[in-house]
């Protein structure tokens, strides 16, 4: 099974983007046995994140396709995880 990247793109002092944060990290403990890594990315750090999210932070890329903005839900990232691996 290959490893499982998931990238959360936010900003310092976003509300959302902390939520996001929280969903992702429950979803990943309520997954063991799937071999996931998870980066987070700044906008204010990254030119390109910025001109091409700016508007959607938080987003959710696994293995660096978008799988959602603005609200992550757990659920559907659960099945989206389990359905990878």
């Amino acid at each position: 099974m290959s490893e499982i990247t998931l990238t959360l793109i936010g900003k310092p002092g976003c509300h959302l983007c902390d939520d996001a944060e929280a969903v992702v990290a429950t979803v990943v403990e309520t997954l063991p046995e799937l071999p996931i890594q998870v980066e987070e990315l700044s906008i204010e750090d990254d030119k390109d994140l910025f001109d091409s999210y700016w508007d959607q932070i938080p987003v959710l890329l696994i293995n660096g396709k978008v799988h959602n903005y603005w609200r992550i839900d757990p659920e559907r990232l659960t099945k989206a995880l389990k359905e990878l691996s």
